[in-house]
């Protein structure tokens, strides 16, 4: 991908933030049409778009009719990047929200997710159940909202910001134009 190539290119060290896209999408999910209803985006044609996107960089894409209530997941990620082996949960999630349609507000999809790339299922839902990692979600939340961020991705560096996929030579230019500190 391409952040793991600029990743690669630069001495620098990559976080990733949350964001509260779609907060209020309920737990059962809705679909792309009601999603998108009144905002003049044919949800077809957006569709189509984003799997070239998605083919561009090889990343597998499914035929997506519902969007999720992210919430939980994000306080799963957060716990995973505290566990070896817990990056990965980046790359399953995405598989599981754009390639198979999971549902990422249930919290036994949540589990089953984390254990397939070997998180301890126990742990990951008693981080769910208990909410552990709410309030760092919530302070990912703030930063977002206090940075002026409107839609992910973005990147950020210093007081400087890149919004939407980008390539890689964008990315690139991006991380080499910083100031050093």
């Amino acid at each position: 991908m391409r952040v793991d190539k600029v990743h690669s290119a630069f001495d620098i060290e990559i976080a990733y933030r949350h964001f509260p896209l779609h907060p209020e999408t309920p737990e059962e999910g809705l679909t792309l049409n009601a999603l998108f209803a009144g905002r003049n985006i044919d949800v077809q044609t957006a569709s189509a778009r984003m799997a070239n996107l998605m083919a561009a960089e090889n990343l597998p894409y499914g035929k997506r009719t519902m969007t999720y209530n992210s919430r939980l997941a994000q306080e799963l990620g957060k716990w995973a990047a505290t566990q070896a082996g817990g990056k990965k949960i980046h790359d399953a999630l995405f598989q599981a929200y754009f390639v198979d349609n999971v549902n990422l507000a249930k919290i036994e999809n949540l589990i089953q997710i984390a254990e397939s790339i070997g998180l301890s299922a126990v742990e990951a839902k008693q981080v769910l159940h208990e909410r552990v990692f709410r309030n760092a979600v919530d302070a990912d939340w703030q930063r977002s909202r206090a940075l002026g961020i409107t839609g992910v991705p973005t990147f950020v560096m210093g007081d400087r910001r890149l919004v939407g996929a980008q390539s890689y030579e964008q990315l690139r230019a991006f991380v080499a134009s910083a100031p050093l500190t």
